[in-house]
């Protein structure tokens, strides 16, 4: 007898993350140790923070730095990379401060941005962008790159202005590559602003776990990991993978 497998995409993700959950259980069943509390303990927790508004608010905090970060590497980055895939000159000049930009390790990066800038929002949005703007740069030289001149040719032969053949004809075989840089974007920008929280902000997800860290409190530690973690998924399946199928839908 053969094993059917449900087929719906959201099953199978709500059974990966049961799995999960069963797995956590039952370690910390085993254990017994307060490095690990069990699923039930993080999960008060999470209400706990949450009725006292600690978690909303270092949250919201946290989400504005993401945003503004990830705007600022989005826009700098998508508008070099074209230039640079577009132009062997602009690709030449800036090839050497691209690879330096790929190469410095973002710790360096967040220490300068606070040194020169002082332990503010603008020097921890400044550190975060500025670690992600090469990765972005070097995505979207990748599509400018694969761009398919003869359809730029068609448009020109039809006399299409150059404002609908940026938008109906450029950037339409762009936004694969827009959306994957993205995605990785985001995923990497997540991680970042911690870093840059717990390092010199006296707010935000990054700086409580650096709270709970020097308290030994694990129950904290895990409660905003699991919050933080819902959150990037939610915006994953909300946002990112419906507006990539719909931007993309013209291939198929």
């Amino acid at each position: 007898m053969r094993l059917r497998l449900p087929r719906s995409d959201a099953t199978l993700r709500m059974l990966s993350l049961l799995a999960f959950l069963a797995a956590w259980q039952i370690a910390a069943a085993v254990l017994q140790s307060s490095a690990l509390p069990t699923p039930a303990t993080v999960f008060g927790r999470v209400v706990e923070e949450t009725v006292s508004l600690a978690l909303p608010a270092h949250l919201g905090i946290t989400l504005m730095r993401v945003a503004v970060s990830f705007a600022l590497a989005m826009a700098i980055g998508t508008a070099i990379g074209i230039a640079m895939g577009r132009w062997r000159s602009v690709d030449v000049l800036l090839d050497g401060w691209l690879v330096l930009g790929l190469n410095i390790p973002a710790l360096v990066t967040i220490i300068l941005c606070y040194v020169w800038f002082g332990l503010s929002d603008t020097a921890a949005v400044v550190a975060v962008a500025v670690n992600k703007i090469p990765t972005v740069i070097v995505t979207v030289r990748e599509g400018a790159r694969a761009i398919d001149r003869r359809l730029l040719q068609v448009a020109q032969a039809y006399r299409l202005p150059r404002w609908q053949t940026l938008v109906r004809v450029y950037l339409p075989q762009l936004y694969p590559w827009l959306t994957a840089a993205a995605r990785s974007g985001l995923s990497l920008i997540w991680k970042i602003v911690l870093v840059v929280e717990l390092l010199g902000r006296s707010d935000g997800i990054g700086f409580q776990l650096n709270m709970f860290f020097q308290f030994f409190d694990i129950a904290g530690i895990l409660a905003y990991t699991l919050v933080f973690a819902a959150l990037v998924l939610l915006v994953e399946a909300v946002a990112l993978r419906p507006l990539e199928r719909r931007l993309n839908h013209w291939r198929s």
